[in-house]
């Protein structure tokens, strides 16, 4: 008997082992400039040739369309916590459609978590097929933790995020259509600024008490020749002001926000922008609480900006790169990860790329990955030194963690272990590819 005992014993382990090796493996440390994925994205960020259009001047035009769905779907943010239960305020996809010369670039905006790689390529075929003639479709987030889901597939969508409905994703493709069609017909010459206001007292380190921020709200504004203005900005607070026991439809601060800033504007859209380690300094966490740190943030935007540029040049530049990335690192442990083909399989594509949409001496960047604010000092002063604007936006229709300065990636922080995707160096990897875009810039 105890023999016996003895060998199911040993059957167990070994095949407990044999899975251990199967499915684990260890944290790879060695240089990234070593690499191959970091030599072959160096040479394509360096290489990358953006298309130009130039014009006699700015065209620009808006709209927005109603997505919230008629049956209560999954809410997705914090933790799975099932359908929401009432409408706080209704979920809007914004359009707002760029162009000078012969180019459009059209900035698309969800009052979503992530803008996740299958619903981007839904949205794409959509404006594809009603041949809707844009160049480039730069996808933005409000990053939204109250927002609805159905747009996930995957093990870990289903698990996690809202699954997967295949009426949300084609209700929201058709409407991000009709929305871009909408602000197309909108289209007049416009003037275009650049405005960044300082709001340090509303956001702080969310894993480092003290430690640094990116505090300003960037800012663009378009003016038609009538008055009317619209404007896209950014900020770096997440939109987590709502709780995880919080079980309505919302879009968070970003949406009251933008709804205060129709007293000055016709048309405003929020997208988040480098937010990691970023928490918002709300008073409170009640939907009251959050109506009056979107005034606070609206009064402070009505005072005069830090700084304002009057957009240079009519040249429209827009360029894609796809960067080879390092093997996927999903630890469970300091020094122990998931095989890369189970991170892949439960995760799904990632789709990670960068856009970069130049207007005149402004130069925007999206980010596949959820960077942290803390690097944004270095690349502002780098873009300054070219006489550039810098604007970096978030999920832009891909996904693929968090992105911290390397420093921090071997504490016990969500944002470096549960959410740090690609290893000990992802941090400096996305620095040289931004860096590198903006030294590209002209």
């Amino acid at each position: 008997m105890m023999k016996k005992t003895i060998m199911i014993l040993a059957w167990i382990t070994g095949l407990l082992l044999l899975l251990a090796v199967a499915l684990l493996t260890t944290v790879n440390w060695d240089e990234p400039k070593d690499q191959d994925y970091y030599e072959s994205s160096l040479k394509a960020v360096q290489n990358l040739q953006p298309t130009e259009s130039s014009g006699q001047a700015w065209m620009a035009g808006w709209a927005q369309v109603n997505v919230t769905p008629k049956e209560p779907v999954d809410l997705v943010g914090y933790k799975p916590r099932g359908a929401y239960e009432f409408v706080q305020d209704s979920s809007f996809v914004k359009a707002l459609v760029v162009g000078s010369g012969n180019q459009q670039v059209a900035f698309l905006n969800y009052e979503l978590l992530i803008v996740h790689p299958a619903l981007a390529k839904a949205v794409e075929t959509a404006i594809s097929k009603a041949n809707i003639p844009v160049d480039l479709v730069y996808f933005t987030g409000t990053h939204t933790h109250s927002g609805m889901g159905g747009y996930m597939p995957g093990i870990m969508g289903k698990v996690a995020f809202g699954g997967y409905d295949e009426n949300v994703v084609s209700m929201l493709a058709e409407k991000s259509a009709q929305a871009i069609k909408k602000a197309l017909s909108t289209q007049e010459s416009v003037t275009v600024a650049y405005q960044k206001y300082s709001a340090p007292q509303f956001v702080g380190n969310r894993f480092i008490p003290d430690g640094p921020i990116d505090p300003f709200i960037r800012q663009l504004v378009f003016t038609k020749i009538d008055g009317t203005k619209g404007t896209f900005f950014t900020y770096t607070a997440h939109a987590t002001c709502l709780n995880s026991k919080f079980m309505g439809l919302s879009g968070d601060y970003p949406y009251y926000l933008t709804q205060d800033m129709l007293n000055d504007y016709a048309f405003s859209m929020f997208a988040a922008g480098t937010v990691g380690s970023h928490q918002p300094l709300a008073p409170g966490r009640a939907p009251e609480d959050i109506k009056v740190y979107a005034q606070q943030l609206d009064s402070l935007m009505e005072q005069p900006a830090v700084f304002k540029d009057t957009v240079k040049g009519n040249t429209l530049r827009l360029g894609t790169l796809k960067p080879q990335l390092p093997e996927a690192t999903y630890r469970i442990a300091d020094n122990i990860r998931l095989r890369p083909w189970v991170f892949n399989g439960l995760f799904g594509d990632t789709n990670a790329h960068f856009d970069a949409v130049q207007i005149g001496n402004t130069l925007m960047i999206s980010s596949s990955g959820e960077i942290s604010g803390m690097f944004y000092k270095k690349w502002e002063a780098l873009a300054k030194q070219k006489d550039l604007n810098l604007i970096i936006t978030s999920f832009n229709g891909g996904y693929m963690g968090y992105i911290v300065p390397d420093q921090y990636y071997d504490r016990g922080y969500f944002e470096a272990r549960d959410m740090n995707w690609f290893g000990p160096y992802s941090g400096s990897y996305y620095d040289m590819i931004i860096t590198n875009l903006i030294l590209a810039a002209e």
